[in-house]
């Protein structure tokens, strides 16, 4: 049982809604851990394939940081995870898409932003206000949001904390997709389908590639590297599976499951 969120499961799709409107969706530390350990599970869980994190309510995706609470003296508890669980987990091979329905503001943006898509509602607005009251984005937005939009760009939302509008967001591109508040999660669930449709261990080795991309100084070194998920991805029964759909012309039956490849098993 959860006690700030809600956990349900469609299928292969975990969908994550935080469950503090009374505080904008705001996380305290509590709230941290425990989402940290709801995406523990997904990470672990074979059966889960792709997750959505929402906010509950259609005003606030989520607030940042419940100011409130540590202003009342509220405990402080290590968040080895970072906000929502995520902020500051750099081994999850798995997509995880944000339904921004509402305000994103601080470590709110930067959950959404440790996510691999954004879909906004049109009435989202973004912004990393830490400078106004004197702190700053280190939850990863001063990091995240230049390596997804550009130095300048970013720098005219973080050096002023402006709200940005969610139609503005796709303008600069950190998000992929705006629609109107009623069809946020359908539009959210139409991606997570999409990427259902594509073999796990495909989408995860992509995932992996595309980021540890950044580790690199020169595009040579990147594609010379070693990444353990296309070794996964090449050792798998879907590997061989998606090959075989394709000749026969019908879909594939994926299992996500890794084992040694049949083309491999004489080695």
């Amino acid at each position: 049982m959860t006690k700030f969120c809600e956990v349900e499961t469609r299928e292969r799709v975990m969908i994550v809604r935080i469950n503090r409107p009374e505080r904008m969706n705001a996380l305290h530390p509590p709230a941290n851990i425990e989402l940290a350990e709801v995406f523990d599970e997904f990470a672990e869980s074979p059966d889960l394939w792709v997750a959505i994190i929402t906010g509950a309510g259609d005003r606030a995706f989520c607030a940042g940081n419940d100011l409130r609470y540590q202003a009342e003296g509220g405990e402080r508890l290590p968040m080895p995870m970072g906000f929502g669980g995520l902020t500051s987990r750099f081994d999850l091979n798995k997509p995880v898409i944000a339904a921004v329905n509402g305000v994103a503001m601080g470590g709110g943006f930067e959950i959404a932003l440790a996510c691999d898509l954004i879909i906004a509602s049109e009435n989202a607005k973004f912004a990393l206000p830490e400078p106004k009251v004197g702190l700053a984005a280190i939850a990863g937005g001063l990091q995240r949001l230049p390596r997804q939009i550009g130095t300048k760009r970013a720098l005219g939302m973080i050096l002023t904390g402006r709200h940005v509008s969610a139609s503005e967001g796709e303008s600069l591109g950190f998000v992929n997709q705006v629609v109107p508040q009623a069809a946020l999660m359908d539009t959210a669930m139409h991606w997570a389908e999409q990427i259902l449709e594509c073999a796990p261990l495909s989408v995860r080795a992509s995932k992996e590639v595309v980021y540890k991309n950044f580790d690199y100084a020169s595009l040579q070194e990147s594609m010379e590297a070693s990444y353990d998920g296309l070794f996964t991805m090449r050792d798998s029964a879907d590997f061989i599976e998606g090959p075989r759909a394709f000749a026969e012309k019908r879909p594939p039956k994926w299992t996500g499951a890794w084992e040694v490849a049949l083309m491999h098993s004489s080695d």
